[in-house]
């Protein structure tokens, strides 16, 4: 019997084996394009950043607080979503360049449809550069898209155990932001638990608490940023 996934006979456990050897070479020709993404952003001296989370947790809005209130650094956007420009267009009306990729039915991006975006991006006027991921706690985990670093948005609306139940997404990011905690006094929500919960899956994760409402933490969210841009690119040195 196939121990992944119960299968019993021959044909099936073939069949199993053959789409995970498929799905194998997919993230390694992934992993490849995200390699040279990477390089892309590098030869202008950019900090890519992926942003993650489920829908709804507030990605596009912290975006729009961080280009209000990050005036002095050049911001670019790549958009993942399945349908619509609506949130390349809020970006825009920010002042920033946005390129929106639609995904149809796909729950992620890839770095291959990151690399299209970066060619639709002014690269050589910018220094900083979001890709706003699809709004799914599972798939975009497993695809590098060449970002340098991953931030993953947890809402209080959400649930303070999601770490645990979708560890692959917070045991690759680097930094969880806890955010609308001005909505705290009306869910049941703990900022303790769930920061509990994402260190025993990742102990190195830094951790944000922020409200783009009422702008608690967005000085800290804002600090971190600059901070890891001015560590980039002494590292480009």
């Amino acid at each position: 019997m196939c121990k992944e996934c119960g299968c019993s006979n021959h044909e099936e456990l073939h069949e199993h084996k053959k789409a995970l050897e498929v799905n194998k070479r997919v993230l390694e020709k992934n992993d490849l394009q995200a390699e040279e993404n990477r390089r892309h952003f590098e030869e202008h001296s950019i900090l890519a950043i992926n942003l993650m989370s489920s829908p709804g947790a507030g990605k596009t809005s912290l975006l729009e607080k961080t280009i209000e209130l990050l005036p002095e650094v050049r911001i670019g956007v790549i958009e993942g979503d399945l349908e619509t420009d609506r949130d390349a267009q809020r970006i825009r009306t920010k002042g920033a360049p946005a390129y929106q990729i639609t995904t149809g039915s796909a729950c992620h991006l890839d770095a291959f449809m990151v690399h299209e975006g970066i060619h639709h991006l002014p690269l050589e006027k910018l220094q900083l550069v979001f890709i706003e991921n699809v709004g799914n706690l599972v798939c975009p985990a497993s695809y590098d898209v060449g970002a340098h670093l991953n931030v993953v948005l947890l809402s209080v609306v959400e649930g303070d155990d999601k770490p645990e139940k979708y560890p692959v997404m917070f045991r690759s990011a680097q930094l969880m932001l806890i955010t609308k905690v001005d909505l705290l006094p009306y869910v049941e929500f703990s900022v303790d638990r769930a920061i509990a919960s994402a260190r025993r899956v990742n102990p190195h994760m830094d951790f944000i608490r922020l409200s783009t409402k009422t702008g608690e933490g967005l000085e800290n969210w804002l600090d971190y940023l600059r901070l890891k841009m001015k560590v980039y690119r002494k590292s480009l040195v």
